[in-house]
């Protein structure tokens, strides 16, 4: 965590350097599946996280940058338009299908 009086240029140096001589280790796929597994909504955070459409909308957007990188244009597409769908309220999450149903 950044103090209070760091140097945010200083510590945007420090943190470029780091990252540029650590990430070349990697391929643009496994940094962008890398980043998709870290933005997933986590099984344990589904019901609170599953209506807010910011989280929702950058997960569906880090999956398209997956699929283009795999050069799955159509699969790229589908997802960036759910997410401008979440962004812009035109869809909602759906009820879970556990809820509301009763057992005999």
């Amino acid at each position: 965590m950044l103090k209070s009086n760091s140097n945010p240029a200083t510590m945007a140096n420090k943190v470029e350097t780091y990252n540029h001589r650590d990430l070349q280790e990697y391929s643009t796929l496994e940094l962008a599946q890398t980043l998709a597994q870290k933005l997933a909504i986590p099984e344990r955070e589904w019901h609170r996280l599953k209506s807010n459409r910011q989280v929702r909308a950058l997960e569906l957007t880090v999956a398209a940058l997956v699929f283009l990188i795999k050069n799955q244009p159509t699969e790229a597409i589908e997802r960036l338009n759910q997410a401008v769908r979440w962004l812009d309220r035109s869809i909602s999450a759906p009820p879970c299908p556990t809820h509301g149903s009763r057992k005999n």
